[in-house]
């Protein structure tokens, strides 16, 4: 499997000679592809560990997204990759699992970049991963990822989501269900479990030099423990989440669901919002 701590070193050495906005940038058209391998044991411990999950059978189901990672960061630390790597914040994500995965599972992994849209603090990249199994589509995922720069004039006429966010997040405050501490070496700790190292998560002065006050949690580690904290995880098959204002490390947070979806809010501010459907809501939406 490639290494991401490689390419996360490729990345602070190029990311100075990629200027983020330039006129006329393009995706390359490159596939990253790993060949079906078994899934280690003890990272997916440790990830079940850190996110919550108590179910020792199905596969969670953000948990493709971790063993796609580093083809990820392969992908965007190559050359022709338009945006510097480092810095870069995830904004979104959708995931949809077409069947129920275990740990026993020998999944292929693809990942590419579908498109560039400008957005109002920079540009954003859509970065489609896809898992399958004996030649099969079994999962698959698109996330959103923020180069942040200033723009010369803002966007015009720019949707409030990528394509397909019609179905959207629920906006309305939901009702608390739990609180959450998070310590200030959370970033460090889900890091060391994923291999998503990001300077932005690790530490006050790593993160400063991002433009953040401190370290800030993963995203995918917000979105892993709130389905972990849904009554059945493991019938989860669509996961649509919205990362609004990052959460600061120490944090004390709220998880707040209802049938609508889910939140995990700080004072004053949402730090995420979510909706989850099973299969036959997944298949049922247009």
């Amino acid at each position: 499997m490639p290494n991401p701590n490689v390419s996360l070193v490729r990345a602070t050495v190029t990311s100075p000679f990629k200027r983020a906005g330039r006129p006329g940038a393009t995706l390359p058209a490159d596939r990253a592809v790993l060949p079906a391998a078994p899934i280690a044991a003890g990272p997916l411990a440790s990830y079940n560990r850190i996110c919550g999950f108590t179910d020792p059978g199905p596969l969670p189901l953000t948990y493709p997204h971790v063993l796609g990672f580093p083809l990820a960061m392969r992908l965007m630390t190559a050359r022709r990759f338009p945006l510097p790597v480092v810095g870069l914040v995830h904004t979104w994500i959708e995931i949809t699992r077409h069947r129920v995965l275990h740990p026993t599972d020998m999944l292929e992994l693809a990942v590419h970049a579908q498109q560039l849209t400008p957005h109002r603090r920079g540009t954003e990249v859509t970065v489609a991963t896809e898992a399958r199994l004996a030649g099969e589509l079994v999962w698959e995922s698109r996330s959103g990822y923020l180069s942040r720069h200033t723009r010369s004039t803002p966007p015009a006429g720019r949707p409030s989501g990528p394509p397909g966010s019609a179905h959207g997040t629920p906006a309305a405050e939901l009702p608390a269900v739990a609180e959450w501490r998070l310590p200030g070496d959370l970033g460090r700790r889900y890091g060391a479990a994923s291999g998503d190292r990001n300077p932005i998560h690790l530490y006050p002065l790593t993160a400063r030099l991002f433009g953040f006050p401190r370290a800030i949690a993963h995203g995918m580690w917000t979105v892993a423990r709130c389905l972990a904290e849904s009554p059945r995880p493991e019938e989860v098959h669509w996961v649509r989440a919205d990362f609004k204002a990052p959460v600061l490390l120490p944090a004390t947070v709220t998880y707040a669901a209802d049938a609508t979806g889910f939140q995990l809010r700080g004072t004053g501010r949402v730090h995420l919002t979510g909706r989850t459907g099973s299969a036959a809501a997944r298949d049922g939406r247009s």
